[in-house]
């Protein structure tokens, strides 16, 4: 396949380096057909993004802080003006404090708490609700989660939390933005090699465990995560909205770890 995306104009989000789940995404989306453009927070992670981008053949990137609303209003005013439209977009942006993802959750500082939630969670819906109006003819929302919404993850802590509201945010926003034709959905990859991935305490384990016991003894792959995405944007994806998909390999439905690795 090289034209499931042809014609279609989408936001990507989140892209840090060539092993982010963000750039996964975007390289399939870019085989497929579609026109890309990035977003990236500040010089340093632009001068990364760049060579990234232009490999796709994409020139629209915008220096995007989720944080201040001054910065993302600009984004969509230039989005606006180039594009018009838009089709699909991915979110794939998340924080926390990295020295409060070890010890206990029940020691999240209230800081820190509101400072997750806004950046993993109330970001979606804020791009969502911006996206949409550049949506007339309906389009495609993605984020990304993790087992750690619903099933207690060492390391994790106040993310799973944030997964957890945005998990929920996914399933009110498909209602919402329904009847204009426009689909809102998450996907779950398993534990991945990722800038994001590392900073979570016990990754290497936690990398190594879900290898061994997942069903099919693998963790996701990028390009997997990819191509998933690309078909939840595509026309092959317009009936499905409102869903948490799951690329883990099938970790998600184990009880318990397989019987050779207790």
């Amino acid at each position: 396949m090289a034209d499931l995306m042809r014609g279609k104009r989408g936001l990507i989000m989140g892209v840090a380096n060539e092993r982010s789940i963000a750039w996964g995404i975007a390289q399939v989306m870019a085989a497929e057909g579609a026109e890309l453009a990035f977003t990236h927070q500040g010089e340093a992670f632009g001068k990364r993004l760049a060579p990234l981008a232009a490999s796709v053949g994409s020139e629209l990137m915008l220096d995007v802080d989720v944080t201040d609303d001054a910065s993302v209003d600009a984004a969509f005013e230039t989005l606006a003006a180039r594009w018009g439209s838009l089709d699909f977009l991915v979110h794939a942006i998340a924080y926390s404090d990295k020295a409060e993802l070890h010890g206990r959750f029940a020691d999240t500082t209230r800081a820190n708490f509101r400072t997750s939630l806004d950046i993993s969670c109330y970001s979606f819906i804020d791009m969502a609700r911006r996206a949409a109006a550049l949506m007339p003819q309906g389009g495609c929302l993605l984020t990304v989660t993790f087992q750690g919404s619903n099933r207690v993850t060492p390391f994790y802590n106040v993310m799973g939390v944030a997964k957890a509201a945005l998990e929920s945010s996914v399933r009110y926003l498909a209602n919402d933005l329904g009847p204009d034709g426009i689909r809102v959905n998450a996907l779950s990859p398993g534990p991945m090699k990722t800038l994001a991935g590392a900073a979570i305490g016990g990754a290497r384990k936690t990398y190594r465990h879900t290898e061994l016991n997942a069903p099919l003894r693998t963790n996701a792959a990028l390009d997997a995560v990819g191509g998933t995405a690309a078909w939840l944007a595509s026309d092959y994806g317009r009936h499905t909205t409102g869903e948490i998909v799951h690329v883990d390999g099938g970790y998600h439905v184990l009880g318990m770890p397989q019987a050779g690795s207790i």
